[in-house]
């Protein structure tokens, strides 16, 4: 765990590349990073999983959570194990969506939260000082919000039309992006 933690890596936030001068950027950085990808897909197909209220309430949390994140890094508080946080991020909820876990609306909600607060803050962090925060903050999160869309149709479609075959797949996705994560977390890609 040491050795992950002093990984300096572990995560792409790539915040600085070429123009970041607002909303186009923003809405273009998490589709850029294969962490942010993965990790936004999964909320929205653990949110189908979990089915009802989680459809909005389980992404919705994510956002939110990330906005606040973003602001604390944007204040310039320092906060310990972010990389880290981001590619766990990944492991664990590929691995959740794996298990198939029938977890409370609320406790997917505080697990999503608690990665996403990662997310926003390293992204609050790095951003560029000539950057309008606001126009890139709403680019950035309403990517995200369509990312977790992207999941939600995915995770929905797939198992709404090829039944416990389809249930399987999905888990089976979980599973290939919880190793996907890991190999992110200690550095094998």
């Amino acid at each position: 765990m040491a050795m992950l933690a002093a990984s300096p890596t572990i995560a792409s936030a790539h915040v600085g590349i070429g123009d970041t001068g607002g909303f186009a950027h923003g809405f273009w950085h998490p589709i850029g990073g294969i962490d942010h990808v993965l990790t936004m897909i999964m909320v929205g197909v653990l949110a189908a999983q979990l089915g009802g209220r989680a459809l909005c309430l389980v992404p919705a949390a994510f956002v939110s959570v990330m906005v606040i994140g973003g602001a604390v890094g944007l204040a310039g508080i320092w906060i310990p194990f972010v990389q880290l946080g981001i590619g766990l991020s990944i492991v664990v909820l590929g691995t959740a969506v794996a298990l198939g876990l029938r977890i409370m609306i609320p406790a997917a909600m505080a697990l999503v939260g608690f990665f996403a607060f990662f997310h926003g803050y390293a992204h609050g962090a790095d951003m560029p000082e000539n950057v309008a925060r606001l126009a890139y903050g709403a680019g950035f999160a309403i990517a995200t919000a369509l990312l977790h869309a992207s999941g939600l149709a995915l995770g929905l479609v797939i198992a709404s039309k090829a039944g416990r075959r389809g249930e399987s797949l999905v888990r089976i996705a979980g599973a290939i992006v919880a190793v996907a994560g890991g190999a992110l977390v200690t550095g094998v890609i």
